[in-house]
């Protein structure tokens, strides 16, 4: 026997070097956290294999779900209370006006209007004829909100009463043949006074549709649905495109993995345009049959009153709002709510055991994604401030990767054989999702700019020929795969929960100081998420009339993407190149101490004032607030 002994030993031997004891420990660690996700994702794999295979699109879905329950609430507000009933029969009027408007498969009609329940019945109905809804961030104005309409090739454009100015001011500079449609509030059918006279009244055409289904229209499961922008890494908003394919991977993805169930109610003060609030939140109700409730607009102090008064059960954040909720008074309805889980992305590690002790939160789901990308992990076991993981035993079954790269411009490092390489435990990397097309969990449908999607996509990562989206965020491993965030790279920040590309502040930031040289970058400050908006402005004769410069900034970037503090540079380093010189002032920041140059704050009001050491003090220590 004694060979048997040998070979034995030899077995063990092996295992303890390779891949090592560590191995088993680590395995031993995390096995329960995989096999809850690896469950998880057999789940989504079963239930997107089965509507790809049936060609099920969204609305084909959400039907199956008002033939279950025809009066169960599917969306609640403050001002409104819309069964899936009530949302399917305006969405067929939509679609119906829509159609005998002559439009058709394929066609493009942008959506710009507040949360409400019709709006996600108007681009339910416009996907049951085929048309794709771009969803347009409700903050644009002039030339941003210009090129997001554009951009996407749009001929129709249903815009709210409420955004009627912002229409206004750009309606000269569309598209001949772009047809305005004109939506009014409960409480007014008939067109204001500041309306724009070739826009059609959407309310008075919706009053005599059918609210029958539309004549059959053949929508596919791949087929586009919506575009939802964003900002990438450099220019003005990108349309990343939404099929319907995605759109149930996204929304069912969460659902599994986080464990959500089809009676919770869920609560969220977030845009209905983004993928969060959108897609995740919104597509519980769209896919699964439960009651959203959302708010018109966030409100820090009226966040677990409204869990409260809606019987939430699932409340949704970004990392901005819980450090404005978690700053609020005490309140009765800190713990008066039937809320057990609150999912989202940008939760700081250093508030987050504070928030769940104060609201009795029993369990936090962080996530971490792109809209157009497909590297998009989540935290379903508790642990504070990670974002995700990959798994150390099972890499293979997701393909996720952190890769070596430049930290400044995220370009990836390369080997001897022009290969890229994988990050050590600890130490920061650029994310990455290898693309498989036909998986609805690789594939990358990015833009619908061709050239802008390109400039995400990375060759040659681990063997020639091979694919991979590229986030533009560096994040960072530890030894048992938990994945935490640590900066964004390249030319976008983010600040107030939204991705903000330095290169389109900068175009208007010169545009308004007089096409003075700018130089726009991200910068840290204390008790906030993100980075805030600084721009240097080359201004050696102090000509800059800094509150007509705010006046004018205010009317052509939105609140998040106005830059915080402003430094006015007499001198400009003409020996570097420009991206060096951006690294270079970035470094620097703003205390006034290190920086000659005068600087200026953004107060509340909106105006520029002087940023003294007294101020930076206050700033340092959260007296000044931004």
């Amino acid at each position: 026997m004694g060979w048997i002994f040998a070979v034995v030993l030899a077995l063990v031997a092996l295992l303890l070097t390779r891949p090592g004891w560590r191995w088993f420990y680590i395995a031993g660690a995390t096995a329960q956290r995989d096999l809850i996700a690896l469950w998880a994702y057999i789940k989504l794999l079963r239930y997107t294999k089965r509507h790809e295979r049936l060609n099920y699109t969204v609305a084909d879905v959400f039907e199956r779900n008002v033939r279950a329950h025809p009066e169960k609430v599917a969306v609640v507000s403050e001002t409104q209370r819309w069964t899936f009933r009530q949302v399917n029969e305006h969405a067929n009027k939509v679609a119906n006006v829509l159609q005998a408007q002559g439009y058709k498969k394929g066609d493009v009609v942008a959506l710009l209007l507040e949360n409400r329940a019709e709006y996600v019945a108007t681009w339910l109905g416009l996907s049951k004829i085929g048309v794709i809804t771009p969803l347009i961030n409700t903050n644009l104005r002039g030339p941003s909100l210009l090129h997001s309409i554009t951009v996407a090739h749009c001929s129709a454009l249903i815009y709210g009463e409420d955004f009627v100015e912002a229409v206004a001011d750009v309606a000269k500079d569309l598209p001949s043949d772009l047809t305005l449609f004109q939506y009014n509030n409960e409480n007014n059918n008939s067109q204001t006074q500041t309306d724009i006279k070739q826009a059609k009244n959407l309310n008075v055409m919706l009053a005599t549709a059918s609210k029958e289904k539309p004549n059959k229209t053949q929508v596919n499961h791949h087929d586009k649905l919506v575009y939802i922008y964003t900002s990438g890494t450099t220019g003005l908003p990108k349309a990343a495109v939404i099929s319907h394919s995605r759109y149930l991977f996204i929304a069912a993805g969460i659902h599994y993995t986080m464990g959500f169930q089809d009676d919770d109610t869920f609560y969220t003060p977030l845009p209905l345009y983004h993928t969060a609030g959108g897609i995740m939140c919104m597509g519980q109700s769209v896919l699964f049959g439960s009651t959203v409730s959302i708010r018109k607009k966030f409100s820090a102090s009226n966040y677990f009153a409204d869990c409260a008064k809606f019987n939430a059960t699932i409340g949704q954040y970004i990392g901005e709002m819980a450090r404005y909720i978690l700053a609020t008074k005490p309140s009765d309805y800190d713990r008066k709510h039937r809320v057990r889980l609150v999912f989202g992305n940008g939760l700081r590690p250093q508030i987050w055991p504070q928030f769940v002790e104060r609201f009795g939160i029993a369990k936090v789901g962080e996530f971490y994604g792109a809209t157009e990308g497909n590297a998009n992990i989540m935290n379903h076991d508790n642990t504070v401030g990670a974002i995700g993981f990959v798994s150390r035993i099972l890499p293979k079954i997701y393909p996720i990767s952190i890769i070596r790269a430049d930290p400044d411009t995220g370009e990836p490092i390369r080997n001897k054989d022009g290969l890229c390489e994988l990050c050590a435990p600890n130490e920061p990397g650029v994310f990455i999702g290898k693309i498989v097309k036909g998986n609805p969990s690789r594939e990358f449908l990015g833009y619908v700019d061709a050239k802008a999607s390109a400039k995400k996509i990375v060759k040659d990562v681990f063997k020639h020929g091979d694919m991979a989206f590229l986030s533009g965020d560096l994040l960072v491993a530890d030894e048992k795969g938990y994945l935490y965030f640590k900066d964004r790279t390249g030319d976008t920040f983010r600040w107030k929960g939204e991705n903000v590309s330095t290169s389109e502040v900068e175009a208007q930031v010169s545009n308004v100081a007089g096409y003075k040289d700018t130089v726009v970058y991200g910068v840290t400050i204390p008790h906030t998420e993100g980075r805030a908006g600084m721009a240097a402005i080359y201004d050696p004769q102090k000509e800059l009339d800094l509150d007509v410069f705010a006046a004018n900034l205010a009317k052509t970037l939105p609140a998040y993407a106005r830059p915080q503090i402003i430094r006015l540079l007499t001198k400009v380093d003409l020996t570097g190149t420009f991206k060096l010189r951006k690294v270079d002032l970035q470094k620097e920041g703003y205390d006034p101490s290190v920086v000659k140059d005068a600087l200026y704050y953004q107060t509340s009001k909106g105006r520029y004032e002087l940023l003294t050491p007294q101020v930076y003090a206050q700033v340092q220590s959260n007296e000044i607030r931004f």
